[in-house]
């Protein structure tokens, strides 16, 4: 592989790369004797390039793939080939830009190290030897095995049809439902797990408990700002971040960074304070205190929409959660407690940073209530500077007909968890009791879909058993990750420059509704996701339906009654009708049936409608685009519908604090010689998903341990020296970074490397995986995934 790029011109968003060679950079046991044999297909050349020209070309839609936000571009394409990524104009959430990651999406479609075409297992599992196989083969050897591995009918068959014996797991993104539709509704499983429990869901779950929504931010007309935990500068670059911080430093919002670290976020905070990992509550609470012992609080607003607001404040109180009791726990000093919680509560337009981080401690979910109910004695909550529950534009509900199994059994992975019920689920628990022998039936088969849990998932020696287990595994992605090198089928999947994807609605100040459409046809083999969902469902819907006629009793009465055609065409068991309709068609049938043809003419040009878009929308300067009059934007739509639960007495059923309650058991300590190993992300990277992606690679090559610069002298560890970090679950290797912006107890290291897949030439081998030297301890709440709690021994290596 050649890469020709300018780091000034990627950062411009003016991209030059050339990828020689259609096939693999670097031959592997996971393509060897297979690439050699069939080369790679004749849809796209030997020789690449994607350097922009001033001919003519089309510009395509789209919207980005590569982490969360999901911004908006214009995809040039010039001969069938991407040449440039451009910010859309017209898209409110992402206000015409495009971050270094959304840049180097073309990456994403033209990595030579990425699946061409469908693999089916011919070696040991993890191995990486597979066979490349037609389309047809490998849907039927997902159905009917192979001499290596046991096909689903097989295993339905000797389960009596308990579908239930599928687990399925999932990544974010725009054809997710699709997956969840097919393997949950159609396939008939309840065993899901996905992103979430390993992401925020005890953020999402703190504030939509406490004040009903998951709150968008007015960071722009804020004037106090404080974010703990969240490193935005470093983390997520979005316009929203830009207004954040090109107002810092005095500049309009005060901001105070909570964090161990010394980020770029507290870099460009007016304060800094470091604070112990996984003790914010105590300084939350101690904030609290200061608020009703010195009545800074908006009383009229708490009284009408606080529910069980006089218990909290006398709970407060009588604990004595003083800033003077936080000080020694959360390691910042009680002045300061004391100031920001007067200065909080003075401003004009505070605002207290929900998060968009993961789990860190046991206590995440009692912190994001403490922090929403801080939030909402300011009475800062819907309105212009604060907490907005917006207006988003609501799409028109699918409905799905699906079959109903008799013999599928209820979920199980409730072991240890309050509110086991949220459909994600969790992965830590879900893992952990199958291999424990804890589950009430097998659990046979793992489906999944651009979801890693060899990298994401702590304690990675248990996933790799867990994975081992299973007598089916199925991948559906993009990439040869080190979780796929654990499937028995891996069936490649179009890039999102290279799928038309499901219409989706984002924002609540400012909404708009938007369309991915195909910048190019999927390249080499590979298929849009809806394709892939059809197809397999097709395959399976006949011999599975003959397996269920076998067991099911209903399902035998219903045949008698109306007869085997009827049965299967209109009870839902023809898998395939979910996707009938091309995903082009479905967008244009959804948008045209909710807001008119005309509605449809501008997404499908543009790639985003709103109402009054032609109206409203307005370029201001070069860089500078008006979505909404800012009389139109969505700042206040609660009214009197706002309430704020202070004490939730369902959770008290549950073993839970009704109320934020510290707990001395969440205390910081370490044991002498050993660190608290925290971990995180970067702008750079989304996870593991992008560490192989050349262009991000010539950004940051691969992560570093920091440890403190006093501490790494007295080991003789030096910057670049190898370190091994080792705790009770795994060990990995990487190089070191000596620095004062970490405390001495502490380590810190970058989420997403450390790739054992030798089919990624980038990723293979580079630092170390964070995930197998976790801990796999959960928060009781949910069952999410708790990432700061693991200790660790440091050595030169």
């Amino acid at each position: 592989m050649e890469v020709e790029i300018s780091r000034r011109r990627f950062l411009q968003g003016s991209v030059a790369l050339t990828v020689v060679g259609g096939t693999m950079a670097g031959t592997t046991a996971l393509f060897s004797e297979e690439e050699k044999a069939t080369g790679t297909s004749p849809r796209v050349p030997k020789t690449v390039t994607t350097k922009t020209g001033t001919g003519k070309a089309e510009e395509i839609p789209f919207l980005c793939g590569m982490c969360v936000n999901k911004c908006a571009g214009f995809a040039r394409v010039e001969n069938g080939i991407i040449t440039k990524l451009d910010p859309n104009p017209y898209f409110p959430k992402s206000r015409n830009m495009l971050c270094p990651r959304g840049n180097a999406g073309i990456q994403t479609a033209y990595d030579p190290d990425r699946l061409k075409y469908p693999l089916v297992r011919i070696g040991k599992r993890g191995s990486g030897k597979y066979k490349r196989v037609s389309w047809e083969e490998a849907y039927d050897a997902i159905l009917n095995g192979t001499k290596l591995f046991k096909g689903l009918k097989q295993i339905l068959d000797e389960e009596k049809d308990n579908r239930s014996t599928i687990g399925y797991c999932n990544g974010e993104g725009l054809s997710k439902e699709g997956f969840e539709t097919l393997v949950g509704q159609k396939l008939g499983t309840p065993n899901y797990v996905d992103e979430v429990s390993i992401c925020l869901e005890t953020s999402g779950g703190g504030f939509f408990a406490t004040l009903g929504v998951y709150p968008e931010i007015d960071f722009e007309h804020s004037d106090y700002l404080i974010i703990s935990g969240a490193n935005r500068a470093e983390a997520i670059i979005t316009p929203d971040t830009m207004d954040m911080f090109k107002r810092t430093k005095g500049r309009g919002i005060k901001t105070v960074c909570i964090d161990p670290r010394f980020t770029n976020t507290a870099a460009k905070a007016d304060k800094w304070l470091p604070v112990n990992p996984g003790t914010d509550l105590a300084f939350v609470l101690a904030l609290t205190w200061v608020v009703f012992n010195e009545n800074l609080q908006n009383e009229a607003f708490m009284k009408k929409y606080g529910v069980g607001y006089e218990e909290y404040k006398q709970h407060i109180l009588s604990h004595k959660y003083t800033p003077e009791w936080a000080e020694p726990i959360c390691g910042i000093k009680a002045k300061d407690i004391y100031t920001i919680a007067r200065e909080f509560m003075n401003a004009e337009a505070p605002v207290y940073y929900p998060g968009r981080r993961s789990i860190f401690s046991p206590n995440d979910y009692q912190l994001r209530r403490a922090m929403a109910i801080f939030q909402a004695l300011s009475g800062n909550i819907d309105k212009k500077g604060g907490y907005i529950y917006g207006n988003p534009i609501m799409l028109p509900p699918e409905y799905v007909n699906a079959p109903i199994y008799a013999q599928a059994k209820p979920r199980f992975d409730t072991e240890g968890i309050a509110f086991p019920t949220l459909k994600s689920g969790s992965w830590i628990v879900f893992r952990n009791m199958i291999l424990e022998g804890k589950n009430p039936y097998p659990v046979r088969v793992m489906f999944m879909r651009k979801h890693n849990p060899m990298m994401s998932v702590p304690n990675t020696a248990k996933t790799r058993k867990f994975l081992e287990k299973m007598d089916l595994n199925v991948m559906i992605d993009i990439l040869p990750s080190d979780s796929a090198m654990f499937a028995d089928v891996i069936l490649p999947e179009a890039s999102y420059l290279e799928r038309t994807s499901p219409v989706k609605s984002y924002g609540f100040l400012e909404p708009a509704i938007v369309q991915r459409k195909a910048a190019i046809k999927p390249l080499y083999e590979t298929k849009e996701p809806e394709v892939i969902y059809k197809e397999l469902a097709e395959k399976l819907a006949k011999p599975l339906f003959e397996i269920s006629k076998k067991y099911d009793k209903d399902l035998q009465e219903q045949i008698k009654l109306r007869g085997e055609k009827k049965v299967f065409e209109e009870d839902g068991w023809n898998l395939a009708d979910a996707w009938e309709m091309s995903v082009h068609e479905k967008n244009k049938e959804i948008v045209e049936k909710a807001f008119g043809p005309k509605a449809w003419e501008i997404l499908d040009e543009k790639g985003v409608y709103y109402p009054h878009m032609e109206e409203y929308h307005k370029q201001l300067n070069p860089n500078e685009y008006q979505y909404y009059p800012k009389n139109r934007r969505f700042y206040s739509t609660m009214g009197d519908k706002k309430r704020v639960i202070c004490k939730y007495d369902h959770l008290a059923t549950r073993g839970v604090d009704p109320m934020p309650t510290w707990h001395d058991e969440w205390k910081f300590s370490v044991p002498e010689g050993k660190f608290r190993v925290i971990t995180g992300r970067h702008a750079q990277f989304t996870q593991s998903g992008t560490t192989n992606n050349a262009m991000l690679r010539d950004l940051i090559p691969t992560n570093y341990l920091w440890i403190n610069k006093g501490v790494a002298k007295k080991m003789g560890i030096e910057f670049g020296d190898m370190v091994e970090i080792k705790s009770e679950v795994g060990k990995g290797r990487l190089m070191a970074y000596p620095t004062e912006k970490i405390a001495p107890n502490q380590v810190f290291m970058l989420h997403g490397f450390g790739s054992e897949s030798k089919g990624l030439e980038l990723a293979y081998g580079n630092g170390a995986n964070d995930a197998a030297i976790l801990k796999d301890d959960i928060e009781p709440v949910f069952g999410a995934a708790v990432m700061h709690s693991t200790n660790v021994e440091i050595r030169k290596v």
